[in-house]
Parts: C-alpha cells; sequence; structure tokens
C-alpha cells in the first residue's frame, strides 16, 4: 500500500514538474499554455474523480456520478489533444483523428452507461 501511494505521488510530480516546463517552454504563447494548463488540470481532475469512483460502493449513485465525470474528462482530454494533433495534420489525415476521436467517445460512452455489465 505504501508503494501504490509513494508511485502516486512520485507520478503526480513528474505531471507537475513536465507541465511546468512545457509552461516555461511555451514563452508565453498562449494557446501552448493554454493546451499545457488545460491537460493538466483535467489529469489531476480525472485522477480525482476515479478515486472517488473506486471510494464509493458498488451501485451507489455515488459511484454513477463518478463514473459520469470519468467519461466527461476524458471525453475533454481526447477534444484536447485531437484538437493539437489536427491542427499539424492535413486535411484527409484532419479527419481520420476526428472519426478516430468522435468513436473513442461514443464508444466509451456505450461502453460505460449501456452496455449491459455482466456481458
Amino acid at each position: 500500500m505504501a508503494s501504490s501511494q509513494a508511485t502516486t505521488y512520485l507520478g503526480f510530480i513528474l505531471l507537475t514538474a513536465n507541465s511546468v516546463v512545457a509552461i516555461h517552454r511555451s514563452h508565453g504563447e498562449i494557446t501552448k499554455t493554454s493546451f499545457v494548463v488545460t491537460s493538466y488540470l483535467s489529469l489531476v481532475l480525472l485522477f480525482v474523480i476515479l478515486r472517488l469512483f473506486e471510494a464509493a460502493p458498488a451501485n451507489s449513485p455515488a459511484r454513477g456520478r463518478a463514473k459520469a465525470g470519468v467519461w466527461a474528462v476524458t471525453t475533454l482530454l481526447t477534444t484536447v489533444f485531437s484538437l493539437r494533433v489536427s491542427a499539424i495534420m492535413p486535411w484527409p489525415v484532419d479527419a481520420v483523428v476526428w472519426l478516430m476521436a468522435a468513436a473513442t467517445v461514443l464508444g466509451g460512452f456505450y461502453g460505460m452507461f449501456l452496455h449491459p455489465v455482466g456481458d
């Protein structure tokens, strides 16, 4: 248990340090800085919501809310990363990036909320 917590803390320290370096390297460019800050805060929020999901009793409303939160935050991350990638791609690849993002978001929604639990 202690090693799991240590690994979690180390991961957050590395994520934070990497984000600080990325912001520094953006040289104040608002789009790059916004991307890093949005990604960082979304990842932190995702880990908080996952912790709430794990702590909630099975089949409780809190677990359902946490599940919805996980889907919403992962949808945000998928969208942000797709925006960043599609900006540097030619239009046919750009279209593929957005189709894959849509498939991921819709597949995640189906898997988390519509697919029967026992199957």
